[in-house]
């Protein structure tokens, strides 16, 4: 039986590093073993935040892989201003560590470049993909964003091809976002941002949430949503898993980017004090941060009680990185605090579930985050404002490393595996 067609429209594409990338890498790795041959749609000349070669190894042998060049106005906004290299990664200065340079670009950023500054690939790839989709059959289009400039292109694409079956894939909500506020837009713009989306909502056949709750506001506002969570490749894990689940210190790893707006700056206090009035503590323990950590938040910690139980290794591949979580004894994630973040799911806890190792939560109340760890018994969830529960929770755990007993009886997690989460994709896309 002859495969159906899937043309997935994706800005990150290995050697893109980060877990944006993974998504639909992943997806397109197990796609062809449920009847489904991936092509994918990606710009020739991208500006990346983050470069993983490691990732290339995924990529499927003969996928088709069709590139076209794009024009993103970043390089120009870093000659202004080098911190707008965080713009890239939705990273933005909060408060007092904002410069007016800071301040305009984020205003330029949110005002003239709506929704983001690769609008400018929406109409050649427009373009060139009417073309294409004349001269080849194509089952399935998705979208994949952000950059939410995509589901533009399949919003003109569907209209164009009525029949064509287009999802558009939120791997992070649009406006629901918590830095959206931060964009410090005027009425006409926010009005603009929300009419297009509201526009991909209702014109696509299928919204892809990654998150229960994403889901559930993105129903309310008009869209035939389903949630596909994140999840974590067998084939990555299980070589690192029995490998390294021993280490002489006990170690707290976070692995990944961490920005100000997401800062358990309570974890820090709280390490803090149990250095400085456990001795054994002391000298067991290690703050291990793996991937690009804001350099206010690293400096801060430095000048604290912690400074000579951390270790930097800065950003490695995807598979040094994992390496890192199976040879750390709990591993920490980290939300931003408002309510109207607790959908977001950081596809990393899915890596994390893989190891069993247990994992420290920091986000609003009743996250999806909360929720799976809960399913799975694979940690805690805590809020911002917490001090002494994570005080005490950090210390049971020492003391049951210490003797030997640090728990790793998480359950249910198998239902977070790509394989089985691309069978359930496969069943959505008929």
């Amino acid at each position: 039986m002859e495969q159906k067609k899937i043309l997935i429209i994706t800005y990150y594409w290995p050697p893109a590093g980060g877990p944006g990338v993974q998504r639909w890498l992943k997806f397109a790795k197990y796609l062809p073993e449920f009847g489904w041959k991936p092509v994918i749609y990606t710009p020739e000349n991208p500006s990346y935040p983050l470069l993983d070669e490691s990732l290339l190894k995924d990529i499927p042998e003969n996928i088709e892989i069709v590139r076209t060049k794009i024009w993103e106005p970043y390089q120009l906004a870093e000659k202004l201003n080098k911190s707008n290299k965080k713009f890239k990664a939705g990273q933005f200065d909060v408060g007092k560590n904002q410069s007016w340079k800071s301040k305009l670009s984020i205003w330029v950023r949110g005002n003239f470049f709506i929704p983001d500054a690769r609008v400018f690939w929406v109409k050649p790839s427009v373009k060139f993909l009417e073309k294409y989709l004349k001269e080849n059959k194509i089952d399935v289009v998705v979208t994949s964003g952000p950059p939410h400039s995509l589901h533009l292109i399949g919003l003109s694409l569907k209209k164009k091809f009525s029949h064509l079956k287009w999802i558009a894939d939120f791997r992070d909500p649009w406006t629901e976002i918590s830095y959206y506020k931060h964009l410090k837009l005027t009425k006409s713009s926010d009005k603009k941002h929300r009419e297009l989306e509201s526009a991909v909502f209702k014109k696509a056949d299928i919204t892809l949430a990654t998150s229960y709750t994403d889901a559930q506001n993105f129903s309310k506002n008009g869209a035939n949503a389903i949630c596909i969570t994140n999840g974590f490749d067998e084939s990555d894990t299980s070589k690192n898993t029995v490998e390294h689940s021993q280490n002489p210190k006990f170690t707290l790893s976070y692995i990944g980017v961490l920005e100000q707006l997401r800062n358990p700056e309570n974890l820090w206090k709280a390490l803090d004090e149990l250095v400085k009035i456990n001795t054994d503590f002391a000298k067991d323990f290690t703050l291990k941060f793996v991937g690009r950590i804001d350099d206010k938040i690293l400096h801060s910690i430095e000048n604290s009680s912690l400074k000579n139980n951390i270790q930097n290794l800065g950003y490695l591949s995807h598979d040094k990185a994992i390496e890192e979580m199976a040879k750390s004894s709990l591993l920490l994630i980290t939300n931003f605090p408002n309510e109207s973040s607790k959908g977001i799911i950081p596809g990393k806890i899915f890596e994390y579930l893989a190891t069993g190792k247990q994992i420290i939560s920091f986000g609003p109340d009743k996250a999806d985050v909360s929720k799976i760890l809960d399913e799975t018994k694979a940690g805690k969830h805590f809020g911002y404002d917490d001090y002494q529960t994570i005080k005490d929770f950090i210390l049971e755990k020492f003391e049951l490393w210490r003797n030997g007993n640090l728990d790793k009886n998480t359950q249910n997690i198998e239902q977070f595996s790509r394989k089985n989460l691309t069978k359930k994709l496969a069943e959505i896309l008929g």
